[in-house]
């Protein structure tokens, strides 16, 4: 039964990075789109074959605090056997395929911050090294066997820190080093109903992301698929109250990134938390991460193009601190409770957990872009951003005129 549910899951999180090629091919321009959806499929190509061959095994074979070893190496003893340090109701082999979904897909969040602009050869160099330098050491920091912040006690239900706070802060800081898009005032959303397809599709597949976490079917694998629905509707209403007093009109776009805020916000701590906390963990995700959105990005004039950072990285930071703030053992034994449930030094964790986390990502990130910077351009010249990407680095439109 539970590897049925298991591999049911699997499929829906790997769904969700064609959504995410669809989400935000809808959201750039329409010279950019193919080029957008490129970047997302390219790492479930690259992803998971360097996963497979060793990303897997940094991540969760046993190691030290910091990184896991090269015993699991192509896959070496891993097969349907269970292994009892992740679940002992699965295949083996099925653990490491729900995983590698999940480091596919925080590739393919990172594209959203540097779309329109980025040299196609720079990212394939990118994000094999990302993937090596920073996920899979993260990856292992907080789930891992031995993992240094899974011994401190912090918690990641889902990936908050491992999926969204490093994908975020990567795309921050490819965002200031590759700089601004040169018409980035005047872009806008090509094609809102294939975004809203695409953010359908995200949605749907981060039930399997979330509740799949749980690695079975029990009451913490079912309070996480309230919740996480739950979140997703609260952070549409989040978004949508402030967007409306701001703007004076709520609009389809802001609908399905609230939503997106929302199932962000509630990740690390779906299998932590009442259904009531989710209600206002998800009401403020939405409405902190519009405030990213419509008024930190335009203050500080950094260009995130389709908001990796202000929905995946301020979304995932500001659901660790609810974790530290909402967690009780009352919905799950095997996590902590709460500063609400009289535990202050679960926030202390989770606060040292997220530090850590943006700290490292962003200084290792910046090192991998300087290293490429040295043997190839990093962004396009200024005609092919003109004329798109899509013709320019790819040779294919996605529409005829």
């Amino acid at each position: 039964m539970e590897s049925v549910f298991m591999f049911f899951c699997t499929l829906l999180v790997w769904l969700m990075t064609p959504g995410i090629a669809l989400f935000y091919g809808g959201m750039v321009r329409r010279k950019n789109v193919l080029s957008t959806a490129m970047y997302s499929f390219s790492s479930m190509a690259i992803i998971s074959i360097l996963w497979v061959i060793v990303g897997y095994s940094l991540a969760f074979a046993p190691g030290n605090g910091f990184i896991g070893s090269f015993d699991w190496t192509f896959l070496h003893n891993v097969g349907f056997a269970a292994n009892d340090t992740y679940s002992d109701a699965i295949p083996h082999v099925l653990f490491m395929m729900f995983q590698m979904t999940f480091a596919i897909l925080t590739v393919a969040i990172i594209s959203g911050a540097f779309a329109e602009r980025m040299n196609f050869s720079a990212y394939l160099i990118f994000i094999i090294l990302w993937s090596l330098l920073v996920y899979s050491p993260v990856a292992h920091w907080v789930w891992g066997d031995g993992g240094w912040l899974r011994n401190l006690g912090a918690l990641d239900f889902a990936g908050g820190n491992v999926v969204h706070i490093s994908s975020g802060v990567t795309g921050l800081v490819l965002a200031i080093m590759i700089g601004r898009r040169k018409e980035a005032d005047s872009a806008s959303p090509h094609n809102l109903p294939l975004a809203l397809i695409g953010g359908i599709l995200v949605w749907f597949g981060w039930y399997g992301f979330n509740v799949g976490s749980a690695l079975t079917i029990d009451n913490v694998a079912m309070t996480a698929f309230v919740n996480t629905n739950t979140a997703a509707a609260a952070g549409i209403i989040g978004w949508g109250l402030v967007e409306w007093l701001t703007n004076k009109k709520p609009t389809m776009l802001g609908t399905i990134s609230g939503a997106i805020a929302g199932l962000v916000s509630i990740t690390p701590a779906a299998g932590f938390v009442t259904v009531p906390s989710s209600l206002i963990i998800g009401f403020l995700g939405g409405a902190l991460c519009f405030w990213a959105v419509f008024w930190l990005k335009g203050k500080v004039k950094y260009d995130d193009a389709l908001d990796a950072f202000g929905l995946h990285g301020i979304g995932g930071i500001w659901g660790g601190i609810a974790t530290g703030l909402f967690a009780t053992t009352k919905v799950n034994e095997a996590g902590a409770d709460g500063l609400f449930y009289g535990n202050a030094s679960l926030v202390v964790k989770q606060l040292i957990a997220i530090g850590s986390t943006v700290a490292y990502v962003a200084i290792v990130t910046a090192l991998i872009v300087v290293i490429i910077k040295l043997f190839l351009p990093i962004r396009v010249n200024e005609e092919q951003e003109f004329k798109g990407l899509d013709l320019t680095l790819h040779g294919e439109k996605a529409y005829q005129e």
